[in-house]
């Protein structure tokens, strides 16, 4: 069978499910995967034929489309700031907004002096997107990442050799850590006041499952979405909390949070004693991140 023969295939089957620009992306995406063609290489060999071996692999990759399990867990890999990161069932899949997080921590140093010492601390890693994006553009900061799952440090920590740069990863539950300097020391260095604390904890609320696509909802790790309705904020109280005890003189606190808790957060933020608190919308005029200082 020609390729272009199944691609005609691959979009009837598909078309009831997502739209047509987002089936054409799912479609060189895995030309890519599958045969090593972008789509310039795909429009000069019009004539590529698939084998039976072929037909079989991308059957089967279609028929996960079909049920909506996400690209980025078929092929394994997701892009995000530039740089690309494995992703598997233990991870969130990198978000674009989360990209905009990334975008202001790294914003806020660019004034600096590049000589001057940086400790940058991610809290809920997951693949270690936000950490491993800061320290490739900010190589003299020293930073650590935590997260509570193994299994999604094992990827992290896989991510930061294949970008080529070292963090301090650590396993802990940040509920039930009372101190940060009391979390193991690092082989880069030791523990001290962070200038950047940045978190992008679960924030969705379970009665808001029934906005959530089925792509997320049944395929994403729950752990790292969602939180109980009736204390939605209990992640980004905790971490604030040990922001006050942990922030250096000017330290800064940076958050990505639920939409639609954006007054709520900040005013808990207010009532623990911030200051210069921050509310940024992301690109789709959502209430999406806080910056704010002790």
């Amino acid at each position: 069978m020609l390729l272009k023969q199944y691609k005609t295939h691959f979009f009837d089957s598909l078309k009831n499910i997502q739209d047509e620009q987002e089936i054409e992306s799912f479609f060189f995406i895995l030309t890519e995967y599958l045969h090593n063609l972008k789509r310039v290489d795909v429009a000069l060999n019009p004539n590529f034929e698939l084998s039976e071996d072929d037909v079989e692999k991308w059957n089967a990759i279609l028929a996960d489309l079909q049920q909506e399990k996400p690209i980025q867990y078929i092929t394994g890999e997701a892009w995000f700031y530039g740089l690309r990161f494995e992703v598997n069932e233990n991870t969130l899949i990198p978000r674009p907004e989360t990209e905009e997080l990334v975008e202001w921590v790294i914003e806020s140093q660019k004034s600096k002096v590049q000589s001057q010492k940086l400790e940058i601390l991610d809290i809920g890693t997951g693949t270690g997107c936000i950490p491993i994006s800061i320290k490739v553009n900010l190589p003299q900061a020293n930073v650590s990442a935590i997260d509570v799952s193994e299994k999604a440090l094992e990827v992290a920590k896989r991510n930061a050799q294949s970008n080529k740069v070292e963090i301090n990863f650590i396993q802990a539950n940040i509920l039930e850590v009372e101190d940060l300097s009391q979390l193991p020391s690092s082989i880069i260095h030791h523990p001290s006041p962070y200038n950047i604390i940045v978190s992008n904890p679960p924030y969705v609320r379970n009665l808001e499952k029934e906005e959530i696509k089925k792509n997320v909802l049944d395929y994403e790790p729950h752990l790292a979405l969602f939180v109980e309705d009736t204390d939605a904020l209990l992640f980004y109280r905790k971490i604030a909390q040990l922001a006050l005890k942990n922030l250096a003189s000017n330290g800064l606190l940076f958050f990505e949070i639920n939409q639609y808790l954006g007054k709520e957060t900040v005013e808990l933020l207010e009532n623990l004693g911030f200051k210069n608190i921050e509310l940024k919308k992301d690109m789709y005029g959502n209430d999406r991140m806080i910056r704010c200082t002790i």
